[in-house]
């Protein structure tokens, strides 16, 4: 156990340092939230895509891995797609709109586009970015606890407090330059040992019987690519709501901000290969990892969380222990809080910049210059974190069977369905409208809770609407209202 505090300590020491570095770069309120927009392509696409997957990609995917089997690499595609259409066809025409606009927040960018002359689209944006980003640091919060129970025997709520406090203190002191750096540093991590852990796992199995022959052995519906249902319209929502994740990379602020701050339009050429082959082997990985853990762990029917924990989370801890030599279990320690924390950083400055900027200073007061607002979005900073702490102790204190990964993506998905279709449309349609914008956004945020809390609960048709989860969905009717308002409204 000492060895594991001992490379925790490393860990969050390189973070603290890289945050002391990062303030020194810190002289306004555009490096504090972009970086000036001068960051390189390297750090962009590995920030990009480590605030994009989260604690979710080693705690949720690797424990999705083993309850779904070979169905579960449909989230991979989902996302690979995602990643490939944004920064293909997107990220470019985002940066350049953007820089044309002098954006610095997401906000910024929609009202610039729209040529606002209210601030009706700004205060709508900024509110529903601070409420869905407070949930989804929340769940990233509770992962930490999870994390820290289920690797370190600590107790759940002072390993959410722990991790909490670090991520905290290097933000505020180094702002977004130290986020996308440490999430460099940390994507590093996560794509190191997602990538080598199956690989070693693999040589060290027995290799009599194939990986498809042990899942068919504890259960035939593991092995089948279409879900093993024998429902076959719960076999559709269910690979739907898994490929659909990849929606959320088409505009959601925590990302697209992030083209923001790259240096230019050709460093976006160089980082989507980056971005590309992190997604395609981290994801890939944490699916493999979850069916090798079945395979090894479960026998016919065993239910499997009863070995691996509510939702699976407990499989990394699992493999990492019985695979690996006591000092790399260490190491994957901090390779799990890299992943929780690289989201909890970004998303802290995005909720920061829609209060400070975005309402304290654009509709409250529009006179005060920038460079008197670093030290407010300091404190806003820390005042959103301890807002997302208690939530999240109040869902674990009422919700102890809760599955991590679905709450994680809850919020992801509310961001998402928000801001994701005004993005698009307003990227691709000349004639899409400032009413419509408005429409689409106030559609996909209650579509999100409408989905979730109504249809999911309904007797007929509930678990349906469970197994395609709220995104696809919601992303649609956001899609429809944002088109049909803007020929209502040109």
């Amino acid at each position: 156990m000492l060895t594991k505090f001992i490379v925790l300590a490393i860990y969050v020491s390189i973070l603290f340092l890289i945050g002391i570095i990062a303030s020194r770069r810190v002289k306004s309120m555009s490096d504090f939230y972009v970086g000036g927009k001068n960051m390189g392509f390297w750090a962009v696409a590995f920030s990009a895509r480590a605030t994009g997957e989260s604690g979710w990609l080693l705690i949720g995917l690797t424990g999705m891995g083993a309850l779904a089997g070979y169905s579960a690499y449909w989230v991979v595609l989902g996302e690979l797609l995602g990643v490939f259409v944004s920064w293909f066809f997107m990220a470019k025409k985002f940066k350049h709109k953007s820089d044309e606009y002098g954006s610095i927040t997401i906000p910024d960018y929609l009202e610039s586009h729209f040529k606002s002359t209210t601030h009706t689209l700004r205060i709508l944006s900024a509110s529903v970015l601070s409420i869905f980003v407070i949930i989804y640091v929340s769940s990233q919060i509770d992962a930490t606890g999870i994390a820290f129970e289920s690797l370190l025997d600590m107790n759940y709520y002072t390993g959410a407090l722990l991790g909490f406090c670090i991520v905290l203190i290097y933000i505020f002191i180094g702002g977004f330059v130290a986020a996308v750096w440490s999430d460099m540093f940390q994507g590093i991590l996560m794509f190191c040992g997602l990538v080598l852990l199956p690989i070693v796992v693999w040589f060290s199995m027995d290799h009599g019987v194939s990986i498809t022959d042990g899942l068919n052995s504890i259960d035939p519906a593991l092995t089948s690519i279409w879900g093993g249902n024998q429902d076959v319209w719960m076999n559709v929502f269910t690979i739907l709501g898994f490929s659909m994740i990849g929606l959320g990379f088409l505009g959601s602020p925590q990302v697209y901000v992030r083209f923001m701050s790259i240096r230019n339009e050709e460093e976006i050429d160089k980082g989507r290969w980056v971005a590309i082959g992190f997604t395609l082997f981290t994801d890939a990985a944490a699916v493999t990892i979850g069916i090798l853990a079945r395979v090894l762990f479960t026998e016919s029917g065993q239910d499997p969380e009863s070995v691996f924990g509510i939702g699976a989370t407990d499989v990394l801890s699992m493999m990492t222990e019985g695979f690996l030599p006591y000092i790399l279990v260490a190491i994957y320690v901090a390779i799990v809080l890299s992943a929780i924390m690289s989201t909890i950083d970004s998303l802290l400055i995005i909720a920061s910049s829609a209060i400070t900027r975005d309402f304290y200073q654009k509709i409250f007061h529009p006179d005060l210059k920038d460079e008197d607002l670093t030290k407010i979005s300091r404190f806003v900073t820390i005042i959103m974190a301890v807002i997302a702490l208690g939530l999240a102790m109040t869902i674990a204190l009422v919700s102890p069977d809760r599955q991590v990964f679905w709450v994680i993506i809850f919020g992801w998905s509310g961001i998402a369905a928000t801001f994701c279709p005004v993005i698009i449309l307003s990227l691709f349609w000349d004639k899409y409208s400032e009413k419509g914008a408005i429409a689409s956004m106030i559609s996909g945020f209650i579509s999100v809770i409408m989905f979730k809390f109504v249809f999911q609960n309904m007797e007929s048709v509930g678990e349906y609407f469970i197994a395609l989860d709220v995104l696809a969905p919601s992303f649609l009717i956001a899609m429809f209202f944002g088109w049909i308002f803007s020929k209502l409204y040109p």
